[in-house]
């Protein structure tokens, strides 16, 4: 079993999950070519600008759980990959969360212009769904045909998009914890769900192993928007790549305005400690998703 001092041997397990998923983003991305070539360069350029690949790794350790073929988990963990950074490329925009730094470099509409960087966000978001549909993903099309269901209902207005707009409405609102939590719920934890889920979908894994993914995904979602809270709060601009404290300069209610600092912390390790106990089903195939949940809590960015 991994313990918390063997921090290194997650490490390394993500440095190689992400050579994998770019790998695989590099080939399936089109080249900056053709009249349209600005609109490949700009989703090229989002792409590769930095970032954890964080939801890509959670599917390709679901997927190891039931002994999914790496071709099929790398498709899976580099479509919700796309679905990420199209979401990115839109909150960027001035219309939304404005921000001029993504990961340390001008984002999309910064570097190019605003009618390419939400070009370049739907062309993403609906490269995942080609990449899901493919045959090359898994044999049986009813899977695929979950795959897409599944993204899609985490991507869509009853999951991520939903939540901006409750985000967007929100500025100057007072929300109650519950509020706030299924906010946070829809616009971060859904894509996450569907991370842990792809694995096991993937894999025909039983109903009850799904439902420990789910409630795992649940809890992580959570202590993963608690952070994001938190490195808002108190985090280094230089270090995160981006402005830090916009939540509270935009009037935005979030946990640690509710909760406050420390309430926020100790609740983001609770939160933690309750998605390493959904993995109990698994045993020791599941170390690194139950390390995952401890990363989460103690990233700096």
């Amino acid at each position: 079993m991994i313990r918390s001092d063997d921090a290194p041997v997650f490490e390394r397990a993500m440095a190689e999950a992400v050579a994998r998923v770019e790998e695989s983003l590099d080939r399936f991305l089109p080249r900056a070519e053709g009249p349209e070539g600005q609109l490949f360069e700009a989703m090229r350029y989002a792409v590769f600008s930095g970032g954890k690949r964080f939801r890509p790794f959670l599917v390709c350790e679901s997927a190891r759980l039931f002994g999914v073929a790496s071709q099929s988990a790398l498709r899976a963990a580099a479509a919700i990959e796309c679905v990420h950074i199209y979401s990115l490329i839109h909150d960027d925009l001035p219309c939304m969360d404005d921000d001029d730094l993504r990961h340390g470099q001008p984002t999309v509409h910064r570097k190019f212009d605003e009618a390419t960087a939400v070009l370049a966000g739907d062309a993403l978001l609906t490269l995942a769904f080609e990449l899901l549909a493919g045959e090359d993903t898994h044999e049986d099309a009813r899977v695929r045909l979950d795959l897409v269901r599944r993204l899609a209902d985490a991507a869509g207005g009853r999951g991520m998009v939903g939540g901006q707009m409750i985000d967007l409405s929100s500025e100057g609102v007072a929300l109650d914890i519950g509020a706030i939590t299924r906010l946070q719920r829809l616009k971060t934890g859904a894509l996450i769900a569907f991370a842990c889920e792809a694995g096991g979908v993937l894999g025909h894994a039983s109903a009850e192993a799904l439902h420990a993914l789910h409630a795992y995904a649940h809890d992580l979602g959570l202590a993963y928007q608690i952070a994001d809270d938190l490195l808002d709060a108190e985090g280094d601009a230089e270090l995160m790549g981006k402005a830090a404290r916009k939540d509270a300069e935009a009037g935005k209610a979030t946990f640690v305005s509710i909760l406050g600092l420390d309430r926020a912390r100790d609740q983001a390790r609770i939160l933690s400690d309750q998605a390493i106990q959904h993995l109990d089903l698994f045993d020791e195939k599941a170390d690194l998703l139950r390390e995952a949940a401890r990363f989460v809590i103690n990233r700096r960015n």
